[in-house]
């Protein structure tokens, strides 16, 4: 069996999980918990099993190199990060609702990977630009920031459903969801982790380019659009720690910099440039 095809049943996989903690936050059990923490973590077993496979694949062909060299391996490290993140996330916070909020993140990238015509899912060789020992170094650093900011966005989503709740009535839903001061700070820890990563990425990418085109920084439109979602988050961390903004500001912040996460990872993949490479 190839790794595509077990990536494929991951994929389903996932969206038992979504589905899961769905029912635990509707049904208030701790049992469907459980058993959605179990198939998550199974999950995550097998997309690790199915990506050293996707490397040992490579060097079989006469290729060798980490799976991270396209969209269709950069979407399924995506969901991989997603995942690793959030579980560590559930055993330090001992609560299980986000999963209901991170897991249709890792199923989606997996489904878009997997399925989608447009994603060419073969091994291939390696571009010229892309045979450097950056590589591992700048896409682990990028992926795990956009990893921690769309659970910072997952949170955020969170949050405004949490404020919906009213006092005195039963709603196992929202019930079980972290107060919104608890989401708040938690979102705040996943834009600090994701920033520092990000920030990470971006140096290591400078100077990748630098060996791989002769220099740091040629305002292709990846890499002007990972300086605008740098700076998005920096605004926000900035507007917490100076000008003290918590709640609805920071929540709302989180969400359009998860957008430009979105934009810089999918939509500057098909304009021109030197990252233009990303799409196939």
């Amino acid at each position: 069996m190839s790794s595509s095809v077990i990536l494929s049943y991951i994929t389903f996989v996932y969206f038992l999980s979504f589905l899961l903690y769905l029912m635990m936050m509707v049904m208030g059990k701790e049992s469907i918990g459980r058993a959605a923490t179990f198939v998550t973590l199974a999950g995550l077993a097998g997309q690790t099993f199915a990506i050293v496979l996707r490397w040992a694949e490579s060097y079989r062909l006469g290729i060798g190199h980490a799976p991270l060299s396209n969209l269709y391996e950069s979407l399924i490290f995506f969901a991989w990060t997603i995942i690793f993140l959030y579980l560590l996330t559930e055993w330090r916070t001992k609560n299980k609702s986000i999963g209901a909020f991170a897991t249709p993140l890792a199923f989606l990238a997996l489904a878009y990977a997997s399925y989608s015509p447009s994603v060419n899912s073969r091994i291939q060789p390696l571009v010229p630009a892309l045979k450097s020992n950056w590589l591992i170094a700048h896409v682990i650093t990028c992926f795990f920031g956009y990893a921690a900011f769309g659970l910072a966005f997952g949170i955020s989503i969170m949050y405004f459903l949490k404020k919906l709740e009213k006092p005195g009535k039963k709603n196992f839903f929202l019930r079980i969801i972290p107060r919104p001061a608890i989401l708040d700070d938690l979102s705040y820890q996943m834009v600090v982790i994701g920033f520092l990563l990000l920030t990470l990425g971006i140096i290591t990418g400078s100077v990748w380019a630098h060996s791989a085109w002769g220099s740091y920084w040629s305002w292709d439109p990846k890499e002007t659009w990972s300086l605008i979602t740098w700076l998005v988050y920096a605004a926000l961390l900035h507007s917490r720690m100076i000008r003290g903004w918590r709640g609805n500001k920071l929540a709302i912040l989180c969400i359009i910099g998860f957008s430009c996460v979105l934009f810089t990872y999918f939509g500057v993949n098909y304009l021109a440039g030197l990252h233009s490479y990303a799409q196939s």
